[in-house]
């Protein structure tokens, strides 16, 4: 894989919901118009909806690459996964800049040690680890105790408290007192920010090997490598699989099948779930749906190759009953109409 330096590298993680994809498509809006950028996105279900949101986001835009490792922990079977994945995608972008998305519930230890190790000494340039949390969240015993929710705070050269606009006046002390007196993190470089808007500078920030925990216990679950799954030729089809104390249920449809955009709204909007992303070809155009902490916004694409929804929850019967509901907001099996904006 020639090339001729080492590319810049950030990894940039956060647990469910926290606004990563935002925060990257914030990046990628304020990149230099002349460098060529990569997009290495990882999800824990298995059908892949990032990878969706950033195209259809950034189909515009030249300079721009991206590529999905749907199914789980990215870092898995000794790296592989990864790494042949970002090796085709070091080959057909050559960038100037490498961003790297593990999954909410990856470890993002494995992902930089694959990163740091011998193969990609001369390949990559490993800059800041930046993780992205919700302050309000250290209140919440469920994360507190999730240990890849603290791994993910201790890995970090950089800490963006996403949301901030949705804070308390404790909340970001709170973040504060946590990192410096339970996780011994680093807590100088701590950036409150709205809606991941984060700085280009902060990119460059040196990240060091003393970031690396030896507390991390190898995943119990081996998540084998693949593509997002294929729109299916008729129809639709459903994948689940559970994890991490996560159960995650998604399904892809047909790309001639047209949704109802208002009935998928309510649909969502009342949907009991950690976790929703959907993409959808609707009568009012293709919406990107996602819903964090019980809010659902809505967001327009210029185009998706079909519809898919992913849900994940800590019960596994609330998602039981999404499917039928889901397709009886579908109409007619027409041909969707690109226009339709």
């Amino acid at each position: 894989m020639p090339i001729s330096k080492p590319i810049p590298t950030n990894v940039i993680t956060g647990f469910l919901g926290v606004g990563k994809t935002t925060a990257i498509l914030h990046l990628l809006k304020h990149k230099p118009e002349t460098e060529r950028w990569a997009v290495l996105v990882n999800e824990f279900g298995e059908v892949g909806i990032d990878g969706s949101v950033l195209e259809g986001h950034e189909s515009g835009q030249q300079g721009v690459f991206i590529r999905e490792v749907p199914g789980g922990c990215m870092c898995c079977a000794a790296g592989l996964p990864m790494q042949v994945a970002l090796n085709m995608l070091i080959a057909r972008a050559k960038p100037d800049r490498l961003l790297i998305e593990p999954t909410g519930l990856g470890h993002p230890k494995e992902v930089l040690e694959v990163l740091g190790s011998e193969h990609y000494r001369e390949i990559l340039d490993l800059r800041a680890t930046i993780t992205l949390v919700d302050a309000r969240k250290i209140h919440d015993a469920r994360y507190l105790n999730h240990a890849t929710f603290n791994q993910q705070l201790r890995v970090a050269d950089v800490i963006v408290a996403n949301k901030a606009e949705q804070y308390q006046p404790g909340d970001l002390p709170a973040l504060l007192d946590y990192l410096h007196k339970t996780l011994n993190a680093r807590s100088e470089s701590v950036f409150p920010v709205s809606r991941g808007a984060l700085e280009l500078g902060w990119l460059d920030t040196s990240a060091g090997d003393d970031r690396l925990p030896d507390d991390h216990a190898a995943p119990q679950q081996f998540f084998s490598f693949a593509k997002a799954v294929d729109t299916p030729t008729e129809g639709y089809l459903g994948v689940g699989k559970e994890s991490e104390g996560f159960y995650s249920q998604g399904w892809v449809f047909d790309a001639d099948w047209v949704f109802d955009a208002s009935r998928l709204y309510t649909l969502l909007s009342g949907a009991e779930a950690e976790r929703i992303k959907g993409v959808f070809k609707t009568d009012q155009g293709v919406i990107a749906y996602d819903k964090a902490d019980n809010v659902l916004s809505e967001t327009r694409l210029e185009m998706s190759p079909d519809s898919r929804l992913e849900c994940i929850s800590s019960d596994k019967h609330a998602l039981e009953y999404l499917e039928e509901a889901v397709i009886a907001c579908s109409h007619s099996r027409t041909h969707y109409d690109q226009d339709a904006h």
